[in-house]
Formats: structure tokens, sequence, C-alpha cells
């Protein structure tokens, strides 16, 4: 089964593709960031990038599943608005090639990865490096945050399938 988890902003969106075989190891297929240029100053510019090159991802890698953070409480109302645009050009772009969409919440996220739900971002960074047998923890943060994403998915449906088999 191949994922692709995507942590969604307005300036960097990043995005990470595993595949998980039989055997339940867990494989890297891709991962990278979608950086705006600072040339391109205006949103709906942004999310047109993002757009398309989310679209060139999944046309390529053609993930039989999608998962996405779900949105929670910003003090940065800015921000949030903002994350919330570009998460809806990811959901559009899943939607689009008819990709399933699974949203976990950051408890459920750390929880998956640490079996802490409290856990900070550099031992969750930590953990995606462990489980994915990486070199170093991938740069920028957000696609360790999407691989993250990514894991937890595929954990969940694991352990979704195990129960429903009972």
């Amino acid at each position: 089964m191949i994922v692709i988890g995507i942590d969604p902003g307005i300036a960097i969106t990043g995005y990470g593709i595993i595949r998980q075989e039989d055997n339940d190891i867990l494989t890297v297929v891709d991962y990278g960031a979608i950086v705006a240029p600072n040339s391109i100053r205006g949103d709906s510019e942004r999310l047109l990038l993002i757009y398309q090159k989310l679209g060139e991802i999944l046309t390529l890698h053609r993930p039989l599943a999608g998962a996405v953070e779900k949105l929670f409480f910003q003090k940065n109302v800015r921000t949030a608005m903002a994350v919330g645009q570009a998460r809806g050009i990811a959901l559009l772009a899943l939607a689009q090639k008819e990709i399933p969409l699974y949203e976990y919440a950051p408890v459920e996220i750390k929880q998956a990865l640490t079996g802490y739900g409290n856990a900070d971002k550099r031992q969750m960074q930590e953990m995606v490096k462990l489980r994915l047998s990486l070199k170093e923890v991938p740069k920028p943060d957000d696609i360790a945050d999407a691989l993250a994403i990514a894991i937890c998915h595929l954990q969940s449906y694991r352990l979704k399938n195990f129960v429903e088999a009972i």
C-alpha cells in the first residue's frame, strides 16, 4: 500500500510518500517540499503552485490513500487562515485524483509515532528517522511532519483492519 502524507502550508507544503510492504516494513518512496519562491507574493499564486505540484506528485506516485492533519486551534488567526487555504488545496487535489482522504489530530499522530500524545517536535522527528531508516531527519520540518502523518495513517489503517478481522 502506498500513502501520501501532506503537511499543508502557504509558504511550504511538505509531502511524504511511504510504501508498506506485506511484512509491515515501511519504505520511503519520495518526500519533499513545495516551496513558493519569494517572487510569488500573492496567496492565489502560491495556492495554484501547491495545487499544480501536488497534482504532479499524485499522478506520478498514485497513492492509494492521502493523510492530512486535522485543523487545530491556532492563536494567530492569519496563520490559521493561510494553513486552512493550503489544506483546502491539498484536499481538492486528492479528491480530483479520487484518492481517499484520512484526517488525524496532532495528538493521534504523536501517539502513533511515539506512544505519547504530547511528544515534542524533536521526538517526532527522531521517530520518523528511525521508523523509515533514514540517515538524518528530513528538512525542512514540514517534510518530517508529512512523513509522520503518512506513518500514522498506515498504523491506524493496519490496526483498524486487524480489529475488523477479529
